[in-house]
Protein backbone atom coordinates (compact mmCIF):
# COMPACT_ATOMS: atom_id res chain seq x y z
CA UNK A 1 0.00 0.00 0.00
CA UNK A 2 1.50 3.34 -1.07
CA UNK A 3 1.09 6.65 0.76
CA UNK A 4 2.01 9.95 -0.90
CA UNK A 5 2.27 13.38 0.71
CA UNK A 6 1.16 16.17 -1.62
CA UNK A 7 1.76 19.90 -1.08
CA UNK A 8 -0.74 21.46 1.31
CA UNK A 9 -2.50 18.13 1.82
CA UNK A 10 -1.64 15.26 4.10
CA UNK A 11 -2.65 11.99 2.48
CA UNK A 12 -3.45 9.43 5.15
CA UNK A 13 -5.71 6.47 5.59
CA UNK A 14 -8.36 7.41 8.09
CA UNK A 15 -11.49 5.74 9.41
CA UNK A 16 -13.59 5.67 12.50
CA UNK A 17 -16.58 4.03 14.09
CA UNK A 18 -19.30 6.16 15.57
CA UNK A 19 -19.82 6.06 19.30
CA UNK A 20 -23.58 5.83 18.91
CA UNK A 21 -25.05 2.34 18.95
CA UNK A 22 -28.29 1.26 17.32
CA UNK A 23 -30.21 -1.54 19.01
CA UNK A 24 -31.80 -3.94 16.53
CA UNK A 25 -32.86 -7.56 16.28
CA UNK A 26 -29.79 -9.68 16.71
CA UNK A 27 -27.60 -7.17 18.55
CA UNK A 28 -26.28 -3.62 18.70
CA UNK A 29 -24.92 -2.07 15.52
CA UNK A 30 -22.41 0.75 15.16
CA UNK A 31 -22.47 2.79 11.98
CA UNK A 32 -18.95 2.88 10.58
CA UNK A 33 -17.71 5.97 8.76
CA UNK A 34 -14.65 6.56 6.61
CA UNK A 35 -14.20 9.94 8.28
CA UNK A 36 -11.55 10.26 11.01
CA UNK A 37 -12.08 10.61 14.69
CA UNK A 38 -10.74 13.98 15.83
CA UNK A 39 -8.92 14.44 19.10
CA UNK A 40 -6.41 16.57 20.96
CA UNK A 41 -3.88 14.31 22.73
CA UNK A 42 -3.67 14.78 26.48
CA UNK A 43 -1.23 17.48 27.48
CA UNK A 44 -0.94 19.09 24.03
CA UNK A 45 -4.00 21.33 23.91
CA UNK A 46 -2.32 24.16 25.84
CA UNK A 47 1.04 25.90 25.73
CA UNK A 48 2.61 28.34 28.18
CA UNK A 49 5.44 30.69 27.25
CA UNK A 50 7.64 32.13 29.99
CA UNK A 51 9.82 35.21 30.20
CA UNK A 52 12.57 34.54 31.06
CA UNK A 53 12.25 31.27 29.14
CA UNK A 54 13.96 29.12 31.80
CA UNK A 55 11.68 30.28 34.63
CA UNK A 56 8.58 28.37 35.71
CA UNK A 57 7.23 30.78 38.32
CA UNK A 58 3.72 32.18 38.00
CA UNK A 59 4.92 35.78 37.68
CA UNK A 60 7.11 34.75 34.71
CA UNK A 61 4.18 33.52 32.60
CA UNK A 62 4.25 35.48 29.36
CA UNK A 63 1.59 33.96 27.06
CA UNK A 64 -0.94 31.15 27.52
CA UNK A 65 -2.67 29.65 24.46
CA UNK A 66 -5.27 26.89 24.10
CA UNK A 67 -6.78 24.93 21.21
CA UNK A 68 -10.57 24.80 21.33
CA UNK A 69 -13.67 24.23 19.21
CA UNK A 70 -12.15 21.32 17.28
CA UNK A 71 -14.60 20.19 14.62
CA UNK A 72 -14.63 18.81 11.10
CA UNK A 73 -16.49 18.61 7.82
CA UNK A 74 -16.16 15.48 5.74
CA UNK A 75 -17.43 14.26 2.39
CA UNK A 76 -16.95 11.27 0.11
CA UNK A 77 -16.60 11.38 -3.66
CA UNK A 78 -14.77 9.71 -6.53
CA UNK A 79 -13.15 7.07 -4.38
CA UNK A 80 -11.79 9.48 -1.78
CA UNK A 81 -12.78 10.99 1.53
CA UNK A 82 -11.87 14.61 2.21
CA UNK A 83 -11.97 15.82 5.80
CA UNK A 84 -11.19 19.34 6.98
CA UNK A 85 -10.62 19.91 10.69
CA UNK A 86 -11.19 23.44 11.95
CA UNK A 87 -10.13 24.75 15.33
CA UNK A 88 -9.65 27.98 17.25
CA UNK A 89 -6.63 29.08 19.23
CA UNK A 90 -7.31 31.54 22.06
CA UNK A 91 -4.48 33.29 23.88
CA UNK A 92 -3.79 35.71 26.71
CA UNK A 93 -0.62 37.61 27.51
CA UNK A 94 0.63 38.73 30.89
CA UNK A 95 0.00 42.43 30.45
CA UNK A 96 -1.23 44.93 27.89
CA UNK A 97 1.57 46.34 25.79
CA UNK A 98 2.50 47.28 22.25
CA UNK A 99 1.27 45.27 19.26
CA UNK A 100 2.90 41.86 19.21
CA UNK A 101 2.86 38.71 17.08
CA UNK A 102 3.30 35.22 18.53
CA UNK A 103 3.82 32.19 16.24
CA UNK A 104 3.11 28.73 17.66
CA UNK A 105 3.78 25.34 16.01
CA UNK A 106 0.85 22.93 15.73
CA UNK A 107 0.99 19.29 14.63
CA UNK A 108 -1.45 17.27 12.55
CA UNK A 109 -0.98 13.51 13.06
CA UNK A 110 -2.59 10.48 11.49
CA UNK A 111 -2.64 7.64 14.02
CA UNK A 112 -3.44 4.10 12.90
CA UNK A 113 -4.93 1.59 15.28
CA UNK A 114 -4.38 3.85 18.27
CA UNK A 115 -0.62 3.29 18.48
CA UNK A 116 1.14 3.90 15.15
CA UNK A 117 1.90 7.31 13.67
CA UNK A 118 1.62 6.95 9.90
CA UNK A 119 1.93 10.62 8.96
CA UNK A 120 2.74 13.89 10.68
CA UNK A 121 2.86 17.47 9.57
CA UNK A 122 3.79 20.52 11.66
CA UNK A 123 2.29 23.87 10.72
CA UNK A 124 1.98 27.24 12.44
CA UNK A 125 -0.71 29.43 13.91
CA UNK A 126 -0.12 33.17 14.11
CA UNK A 127 -1.54 35.18 17.02
CA UNK A 128 -1.66 38.97 16.74
CA UNK A 129 -2.10 41.05 19.88
CA UNK A 130 -3.23 44.57 19.09
CA UNK A 131 -1.73 47.54 20.92
CA UNK A 132 -2.99 47.44 24.51
CA UNK A 133 -4.83 44.14 23.96
CA UNK A 134 -4.32 41.25 26.40
CA UNK A 135 -6.43 38.63 24.60
CA UNK A 136 -6.58 37.43 21.01
CA UNK A 137 -7.93 34.57 18.95
CA UNK A 138 -7.34 32.97 15.56
CA UNK A 139 -8.64 30.00 13.59
CA UNK A 140 -6.88 27.36 11.55
CA UNK A 141 -7.64 24.27 9.46
CA UNK A 142 -6.02 20.94 8.62
CA UNK A 143 -7.19 18.91 5.62
CA UNK A 144 -6.75 15.22 4.92
CA UNK A 145 -7.69 13.21 1.83
CA UNK A 146 -8.26 9.48 2.07
CA UNK A 147 -8.44 6.61 -0.38
CA UNK A 148 -11.89 5.21 0.35
CA UNK A 149 -10.89 1.66 -0.59
CA UNK A 150 -8.16 1.71 2.05
CA UNK A 151 -10.62 2.34 4.88
CA UNK A 152 -13.14 -0.23 3.74
CA UNK A 153 -13.16 -3.47 5.70
CA UNK A 154 -12.70 -6.71 3.73
CA UNK A 155 -16.02 -8.26 2.81
CA UNK A 156 -15.51 -11.38 4.94
CA UNK A 157 -14.70 -9.24 7.99
CA UNK A 158 -17.71 -7.03 7.41
CA UNK A 159 -19.99 -10.06 7.10
CA UNK A 160 -18.66 -11.54 10.32
CA UNK A 161 -19.22 -8.28 12.18
CA UNK A 162 -22.76 -7.79 10.88
CA UNK A 163 -23.91 -11.41 10.82
CA UNK A 164 -27.22 -11.83 12.65
CA UNK A 165 -26.77 -14.00 15.73
CA UNK A 166 -29.74 -15.84 17.20
CA UNK A 167 -30.22 -16.75 20.87
CA UNK A 168 -29.04 -20.26 21.54
CA UNK A 169 -26.32 -20.29 18.90
CA UNK A 170 -22.89 -21.30 20.17
CA UNK A 171 -21.33 -17.94 19.39
CA UNK A 172 -24.39 -15.77 20.03
CA UNK A 173 -22.79 -14.14 23.07
CA UNK A 174 -19.26 -14.02 21.66
CA UNK A 175 -17.92 -10.66 20.56
CA UNK A 176 -16.47 -11.13 17.04
CA UNK A 177 -13.73 -8.64 17.97
CA UNK A 178 -12.27 -11.27 20.27
CA UNK A 179 -11.15 -13.09 17.13
CA UNK A 180 -7.60 -11.92 16.30
CA UNK A 181 -8.26 -11.85 12.55
CA UNK A 182 -11.32 -9.63 12.94
CA UNK A 183 -9.77 -7.43 15.61
CA UNK A 184 -6.61 -6.84 13.59
CA UNK A 185 -8.55 -5.99 10.42
CA UNK A 186 -10.66 -3.42 12.25
CA UNK A 187 -7.59 -1.96 13.91
CA UNK A 188 -5.74 -1.57 10.60
CA UNK A 189 -8.69 0.30 9.12
CA UNK A 190 -9.22 2.58 12.11
CA UNK A 191 -7.47 5.93 12.17
CA UNK A 192 -7.53 9.10 14.23
CA UNK A 193 -6.57 12.64 13.34
CA UNK A 194 -4.75 14.24 16.24
CA UNK A 195 -4.13 17.97 16.53
CA UNK A 196 -2.14 19.74 19.23
CA UNK A 197 0.69 22.12 19.97
CA UNK A 198 4.16 20.89 18.99
CA UNK A 199 5.67 21.17 22.46
CA UNK A 200 9.20 20.88 23.71
CA UNK A 201 9.87 18.23 26.33
CA UNK A 202 9.94 20.95 29.01
CA UNK A 203 6.62 22.39 27.86
CA UNK A 204 4.97 18.98 27.85
CA UNK A 205 6.36 18.22 31.31
CA UNK A 206 4.97 21.51 32.59
CA UNK A 207 1.52 20.69 31.20
CA UNK A 208 1.29 17.26 32.79
CA UNK A 209 2.72 18.23 36.17
CA UNK A 210 1.25 21.67 36.87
Amino acid sequence: MTRNILPLALLVLLSACSREGQISNGGIYNVRSACPQLAIPAGTGDVTLFSPADSRSADAIDVIASITNLRSTCYEGEGQVASTATYDVVAQRRSAGPARQVVLPVFNIAMQGGDEVVAKRVGQVVLNFADGQMRTQTSSTATVRVNLAAVTLPEDVRQELTRRRKPGEVDAAVDPLTQPRIRDAVKRATFEQLIGFQLTSDQLRYNVTR
